[in-house]
């Protein structure tokens, strides 16, 4: 269980592929951890050395009883590539990982090479929304939270199959500190980078799920428009794309990347 210390805090992280390799960073949804990203690494760091991590408030790495800000999110991932020595990688990032990934790219830009944006918007739904989650977290917990998320992380069709690797995501979600989702929760909520993405100028894929009601197609479109150059991949899936369509999700990804 490898931990990276920044300041006073630590971090939970995962390497994996060619210690020579060009650096891939993963970083996870809000309510996942690491574990998200197991269906495509087996591939990826075949060509690259995959790092993920937990981010803050999520899985093992630490989740202070505070609001959180994309800009903080951002600048742990920019401490977790200088404590590993690592001064330039590619970036993957789903849902909130991909609003950390934007705020890098418009922040840090010189530190990132090739970045996709999956299932993600620059800013999102209106700020009762996300109180409302907020307090539920806190005076309930994560349970009452998890089946109110499954509709939106899961298309119809795929929460029909019955799929088991639904249920460990779910089930993961469920072990997320409260604290840390709803410091993350308050990230989101107050994060506008809806014109600063237009200043990105790193190559940039967006992936866009056609059934995701979370960051809907409309946001993704808005996020491909904007920056230009970007591409764009739709797939049939919901909100966890890289979950509901892995093979599709990898091999965009992987070709994207070459």
């Amino acid at each position: 269980m490898p931990m990276l210390a920044v300041g006073n805090e630590e971090f939970h992280y995962r390497l994996d592929g060619p210690a020579k390799a060009p650096v891939l960073m993963l970083s996870n949804s809000l309510g996942t951890d690491l574990t998200m990203w197991d269906a495509q690494v087996a591939e990826w760091s075949r060509t690259f050395r995959v790092l993920r991590y937990d981010s803050r408030g999520h899985g093992r790495s630490a989740a202070p009883d505070r609001p959180y800000s994309i800009a903080e999110l951002g600048r742990d991932a920019l401490a977790i590539m200088e404590g590993l020595g690592i001064d330039k990688a590619h970036w993957c990032g789903l849902s909130k990982g991909g609003m950390v990934g934007q705020w890098l790219l418009t922040h840090a830009r010189e530190r990132i090479g090739k970045a996709v944006l999956a299932n993600t918007a620059s800013r999102m739904g209106p700020p009762d929304l996300w109180n409302t989650r907020i307090r539920t977290a806190r005076d309930q917990g994560m349970g009452p939270l998890s089946e109110a998320t499954r509709p939106r992380w899961f298309s119809e069709k795929f929460r029909a199959a019955g799929s088991p690797e639904m249920e460990r995501i779910l089930a993961t979600f469920r072990t997320i500190p409260p604290q840390g989702y709803i410091g993350c929760c308050a990230a989101i909520r107050d994060m506008d980078q809806h014109w600063a993405i237009r200043s990105i100028t790193n190559p940039v894929l967006v992936i866009i799920g056609k059934h995701d009601p979370a960051t809907t197609p409309a946001a993704g479109e808005w996020i491909a428009k904007s920056i230009k150059g970007a591409k764009k991949k739709l797939l049939d899936a919901a909100h966890l794309s890289n979950i509901e369509q892995p093979a599709a999700f990898t091999r965009a990804v992987a070709e994207f990347l070459a």
